[in-house]
């Protein structure tokens, strides 16, 4: 689906509010892909991003799946406003054993108040990628009087 932007500085806005995410600077996600309703990015895989046995835990995969929905929601903002997350749910298909987590968020729909997004999430190891979760939300335009209350 094409989306068109509010906002002609969108990926601009998108870096500036990932640069000020305390939470996804600190688990060392990365976002390298910015395009009207779609996100990419990626996690370089460390011992503190995983289980008991070894695999990236789901935690981890459900904050990066919700990271990458917000952000592509949020490419289609208008400025001063924001997205928050209504709901979500992700669904794990395989253990994610890898060096390097993968991350796609696109909007499926755009509405005035309301964005539907997806995830996919895979694990790179080497030459082999395995698909790990896919997920869903539903994420809230908020303005910035919103925000302050």
């Amino acid at each position: 689906m094409t989306f068109t932007p509010q906002e002609p500085g969108f990926i601009e806005m998108v870096r500036e509010k990932i640069s000020g995410n305390h939470f996804t600077n600190f688990i060392g996600f990365s976002i390298h892909t910015i395009d009207a309703g779609y996100i990419e990015g990626s996690l370089s895989l460390e011992q503190h991003h995983l289980q008991q046995m070894e695999f990236v835990h789901g935690g981890v995969t459900a904050t990066v799946s919700d990271i990458v929905m917000g952000f592509a929601a949020f490419t289609l903002v208008k400025k001063g406003q924001g997205v928050v997350t209504v709901e979500m749910k992700v669904s794990y298909f395989n253990p994610g054993k890898g060096d390097t987590l993968h991350a796609i968020g696109r909007v499926v729909k755009a509405g005035s108040r309301l964005h539907f997004c997806e995830s996919e999430l895979w694990v790179h190891k080497g030459n082999q990628q395995t698909l790990i979760a896919k997920g869903t939300a539903t994420m809230a335009l908020v303005s910035s009087e919103d925000i302050k209350r």
